[in-house]
């Protein structure tokens, strides 16, 4: 009999008859900002599953690495292998094997959402992004190479580290770090090939990754879909215009109402956050239509 493991944000994780097979289920829920909306998003779950596993399929077909993925089980439901999690800071032994890897890698290749507004900040500057120091910099510019950074897994909110602390934390070598990084690089080569016949831009995107046997790197979770990454219409943007097609819409949403002030201004006093208001039905509409599009666009498949 299954039970479910864990239960994020908006992703549940259930056991299987198989110790080494678990079950992700995608659920309808929506994030933004570490808080769960009060808002369901019609066929969201189906639209997530459905577009991670095309990019898990073509990953695998051009033989880039090893993935997590067993078989789809359901519109909103894949089997996946099970990999042991330690939470706990540098405490995974160097040579242990089938374990999650506790760090998010994301990769930039425009300079936009928490990217801009870092750079607005002073707390990464133009010649860090690749350009030429003090060049002045404006939002949407595509980075002159892919902006590689790692984010804690496990801790409250997520933090950016260097890479002397990503290797702490999680006790990788010098070696697994750099081929987990070259991975991801090839995997965005195949999203940036195949979305430009659908007329869009891959701006960013995160992945995570486990060690299989021998210690090989494993892509797991899910990527490449409105959750985990960033899309721009490219007409749109060829004629300087930011169109954007990923959650970003609903971040924006809250953005605008005052919502993240008043949530990173009780964060960064320690105050109680304030909870996140429901999202209006004319916003729900249009998130779900925007899901179920962007399945089609992403991978030129009906929904």
């Amino acid at each position: 009999m299954s039970e479910m493991i864990y239960h994020g944000k908006v992703k549940q994780v259930w056991s299987t008859d198989d110790p080494d097979i678990i079950e992700f289920r995608y659920t309808n829920q929506i994030s933004v900002f570490d808080q769960i909306i009060p808002s369901l998003i019609p066929a969201k779950g189906e639209s997530l599953n459905r577009t991670s596993c095309h990019w898990f399929e073509l990953v695998e077909a051009a033989g880039i690495c090893d993935t997590h993925i067993i078989d789809m089980s359901g519109p909103d439901r894949v089997l996946a292998r099970r990999f042991d999690v330690v939470k706990e800071p540098g405490a995974i032994a160097r040579d242990r094997e089938n374990v999650f890897v506790p760090l998010e890698v994301i990769c930039r290749h425009y300079l936009a959402g928490s990217g801009w507004r870092r750079y607005q900040r002073g707390e990464v500057t133009a010649g860090e992004l690749g350009f030429a120091e003090g060049a002045e910099l404006h939002e949407g510019i595509k980075l002159p190479t892919p902006y590689l950074e790692v984010s804690t897994k496990f801790e409250k909110f997520d933090r950016l580290l260097d890479r002397a602390e990503a290797l702490e934390i999680s006790n990788l070598t010098d070696a697994e770090f750099d081929a987990i990084m070259a991975i991801v690089l090839k995997v965005d080569a195949i999203i940036d090939r195949e979305v430009a016949k659908a007329g869009l831009i891959h701006v960013d995107g995160k992945k995570e990754f486990a060690l299989g046997p021998n210690r090989v790197p494993v892509l797991v979770d899910s990527f490449g879909t409105l959750d985990e990454d960033r899309w721009w219409d490219a007409e749109a943007y060829a004629r300087g215009e930011i169109v954007q097609l990923s959650k970003e819409f609903v971040r924006g949403h809250y953005i605008e109402t005052g919502h993240h002030d008043a949530l990173y201004d009780a964060r960064k006093n320690g105050a109680a956050e304030p909870d996140i208001p429901a999202l209006p039905q004319s916003v729900i509409d249009q998130t779900s239509a925007l899901y179920i599009d962007m399945y089609q666009r992403l991978t030129g498949k009906n929904f």
